[in-house]
């Protein structure tokens, strides 16, 4: 089974695709795709790249922002350097990482939030999406505030249990919310892209987003699940 899974990944025409462009992973061409159907990112645009490892959604930014842009990227493992986007190692959901990346924006609001991020997986499917869905609301309870008014989020979940709870906790604060699946991802993924546009933070409720998802899991089943996510590297399979 793993000789077929490194057989197909290099048979993957994404993947040569990327190479042959120099990009450095084929999911860069699911943000390109994103960017041609919704225009998330703009000329001059400030951008934060969340879970940004190996550097393919950054290098993205900044052909969009162009050379009077900011991106930043965070993730917890170091990338190579991409000429344009300042990389910041650390955990997203942690107040260090928060603090740096804020300081790495001087300020300055965000226009655009992309984040390709998955969490360390265990392996129990239903525990894995709840965790996914945790981490992201976690990204939004803490980008929400710096992204400005008019801005757009981008992020990567999972289909499954809890995603129509968690498009209904963020549809209040954008004027529009839309699931969308890249012809880049690949077809064994239960993988889409929820696409936020037109930020509304006049319309935010005092509760955050993570609480207020934990909210519809408080049974001792779920107690462990209850608990924060950390850290947002996928392990990929060998």
């Amino acid at each position: 089974m793993a000789d077929r899974w490194a057989d197909s990944h290099r048979r993957d025409s994404w993947r040569k695709m990327a190479k042959n462009s120099g990009y450095r992973a084929r999911s860069a061409f699911k943000l390109i795709q994103i960017q041609n159907k919704f225009n998330v990112i703009r000329e001059g645009d400030r951008v934060l790249d969340v879970g940004s490892h190996p550097g393919g959604w950054a290098q993205v930014s900044v052909e969009n922002t162009g050379d009077f842009g900011n991106v930043v990227g965070v993730d917890l493992e170091p990338c190579e350097p991409v000429e344009g986007c300042t990389f910041i190692v650390g955990d997203i959901t942690e107040d260090d990482t928060q603090k740096r990346t804020k300081d790495a924006f001087k300020g300055y609001m965000i226009n655009s939030i992309v984040s390709d991020i998955s969490p360390n997986l265990t392996g129990n499917w239903s525990r894995d999406q709840i965790i996914s869905l945790q981490l992201v609301a976690s990204v939004l309870d803490f980008s929400l505030p710096l992204l400005c008014p008019g801005g757009n989020f981008v992020t990567k979940i999972f289909q499954g249990e809890g995603i129509e709870k968690l498009i209904e906790l963020v549809k209040p604060r954008f004027s529009t919310v839309k699931r969308f699946s890249p012809d880049a991802s690949r077809n064994s993924s239960s993988e889409v892209f929820l696409i936020c546009k037109n930020h509304v933070p006049w319309k935010k409720s005092d509760m955050s987003i993570l609480t207020e998802f934990n909210s519809t899991y408080t049974s001792d089943e779920n107690e462990e699940v209850q608990k924060p996510a950390k850290g947002f590297r996928l392990h990929k399979a060998k």
